[in-house]
């Protein structure tokens, strides 16, 4: 006599996996459906997925031990006895492999650095924080707004200061153009050093 058949939730559950998962399997004939609607738990052992990467399988930790540490080349392996926890273990083999700190330890700098990131998006995101060359790049241009202003002044104030004045038109403007350029060149570029 065969078992009895499970529903769809519970063969999702024993699988690790979600009931979406199960139906697309059930719908693409990699699982064979009862006439009551259940599923055979034996079908729970054919590989009728493949494992991927985000499943929320989550490994035993008590299983830990020398035998299943896997070491780079670079890292030697730590000395796990079988009387260590599985704290323990994990504690000589984070050690072994150079980490600066323990996981509270660790967990907290990561705590901070996200808090971090996050206090620089809101600010980004609420303009009192802009990219280096955004700046950079609206600093240069009003420079050369600026600086093309003065460059014109001269041709469009000679002529009616020459006037007031008495003066030839062209004469005025020649030593207007003259002082504007010489103080330019005196201002020089505009400084975009925002790294202090």
């Amino acid at each position: 006599m065969s078992a009895p058949g499970i529903r769809v939730r519970e063969f999702a559950r024993r699988s690790n996996c979600d009931e979406k998962q199960v139906r697309r399997a059930i719908g693409a004939g990699k699982l064979k459906v009862n006439q009551d609607g259940t599923l055979d738990p034996a079908q729970l052992e054919i590989g009728w997925r493949r494992p991927i990467r985000s499943s929320k399988v989550v490994a035993d930790t008590s299983e830990v031990s020398a035998q299943s540490v896997r070491t780079s080349s670079k890292v030697s392996a730590p000395e796990i006895k079988d009387d260590d926890t599985p704290a323990q273990a994990a504690a000589k083999i984070i050690a072994a492999m150079g980490a600066e700190h323990d996981l509270p330890e660790a967990i907290r700098i990561k705590e901070n650095y996200n808090a971090l990131l996050k206090q620089l998006e809101y600010e980004q995101k609420s303009g009192s924080l802009v990219e280096l060359e955004v700046a950079e790049s609206v600093i240069f241009n009003a420079g050369r707004a600026w600086r093309d202003s003065w460059l014109n002044w001269p041709a469009r104030i000679g002529p009616m200061l020459a006037a007031d004045l008495g003066l030839e038109a062209d004469k005025v403007t020649e030593a207007l153009t003259a002082h504007v350029h010489k103080q330019i060149s005196v201002l020089g570029e505009p400084d975009t050093n925002f790294k202090g």
